[in-house]
């Protein structure tokens, strides 16, 4: 699967990317603590594929203790010298090879990332960092077209252009559609169970127009130019509008680890 150019994106992640939704982060954040009797502020937490850190500041701020683990160098540079991130320990490393210690960590996730992984290996190496009855989290922000008139037809627009477009980062993606099944049938998980929280964003024209320019998996699709006309045309779209009323939904799978 292409992945695209991430460190050219690096900027546009760190000042416009989304967050997601506070009452998934309650519940992943729930089954970590029960699952190993501590309390949030006594959780070893490795975020793998952490981009510039978005996901991994929701859980620094509920008290976890952070390992950051992101492949990409710029990515991993722009989030490491964020103020925001203070007190995030920032590792080089992949899904399938994080370079973290064995059964170091209580809880692994991975937001807007596990569809990049070699599937079976990335988990063998959560396996491998979780202790027992660790905590696996798998999570996704998916953009809701359907009740802004506005919204929908940016949409329309967009597949207009890139009519064989196909969403991978996102939680209603064909990875996702069988995520459960396959991480129930790969033996190394004792109960996988699915949430999800809606949660609103009110962005300036400025800033919504910087998260397209964020994305990668359209950009990968549509090609360079295709993608530059349709940002085009989207500036052109939003010239009177000052502010964008952008709802999500985050979609997150817990798995949690056999012993």
């Amino acid at each position: 699967m292409e992945h695209g150019h991430y460190s050219a994106l690096a900027g546009a992640y760190a000042a416009h990317r989304a967050g997601y939704a506070d009452a998934v982060a309650g519940r992943v954040l729930a089954a970590a603590c029960a699952a190993a009797n501590k309390p949030a502020q006594e959780l070893e937490v490795a975020d793998v594929g952490a981009g510039t850190g978005i996901w991994s500041r929701v859980l620094a701020r509920a008290g976890c203790r952070v390992r950051a683990v992101e492949p990409n160098d710029a990515m991993r540079e722009a989030g490491a010298s964020d103020p925001a991130n203070g007190s995030i320990r920032w590792h080089g490393g992949r899904a399938e090879a994080t370079e973290l210690a064995a059964r170091s960590c209580d809880l692994v996730t991975m937001a807007s990332a596990f569809h990049w992984t070699e599937f079976e290996a990335a988990l063998a190496e959560f396996a491998r960092v979780l202790r027992p009855h660790g905590v696996f989290a798998a999570l996704w922000n998916t953009r809701i077209v359907d009740e802004s008139p506005l919204l929908a037809e940016i949409e329309a627009e967009l597949r207009r252009r890139v009519p064989h477009y196909v969403p991978r980062s996102s939680g209603r993606s064909a990875f996702c559609d069988s995520l459960s099944e396959r991480l129930r049938a790969c033996g190394r998980f004792a109960l996988v169970e699915t949430c999800e929280g809606r949660h609103v964003e009110a962005q300036s024209r400025e800033r919504y127009l910087g998260i397209w320019r964020s994305v990668n998996d359209v950009r990968v699709q549509a090609g360079e130019q295709t993608f530059a006309d349709f940002l085009e045309w989207l500036a052109w779209r939003l010239r009177d509008v000052p502010r964008i009323e952008a709802p999500y939904l985050t979609r997150c799978w817990i798995a949690h680890l056999s012993t």
